[in-house]
């Protein structure tokens, strides 16, 4: 089963170190120890925290129609850039530690009154999602 060690997991989550062993002391997430006697979070765990860090956020409540469609896939964030050229823009939403990158008419994004500074959400509906796994660290 895979497993990380803390301050992994706690930059899985976006916390600080301190706050993931809070979480673990007050027994908001189970942890064990590696063969080497470390602190490790079982990836299920981490996993099943995550999911609930997602449905607590506060974010949510920025989605303008959350559960009124089928898409799932909800990056809501600052708009961090924005290129108006001729018939399209580029939008760059920062949704924490993640980087949301859309291309739109120009025309939307005039409707949307997008602007530098202002929150946006990125609605992902995507045929084909590829997948890796991270190269192992030495």
């Amino acid at each position: 089963m895979a497993h990380m060690r803390i301050r992994q997991a706690a930059a899985v989550l976006g916390v600080s170190d301190d706050t993931l062993r809070r979480w673990i002391e007050d027994g908001r997430l189970a942890a064990t120890s590696d063969e080497a006697g470390r602190r490790v979070v079982e990836g299920a765990e981490l996993a099943r925290c995550a999911r609930d860090l997602a449905q607590d956020s506060p974010m949510r409540e920025l989605d303008a129609a959350p559960g009124q469609h089928s898409v799932r896939n909800h990056f809501t964030g600052l708009v961090t850039a924005l290129v108006i050229d001729g018939v399209m823009a580029q939008v760059d939403i920062q949704a924490g530690p993640f980087r949301v990158v859309s291309l739109i008419s120009a025309e939307a994004a005039r409707e949307l009154e997008l602007e530098v500074g202002s929150l946006a959400t990125g609605v992902v509906k995507a045929t084909n999602v590829s997948v890796q796994k991270p190269a192992a660290r030495p």
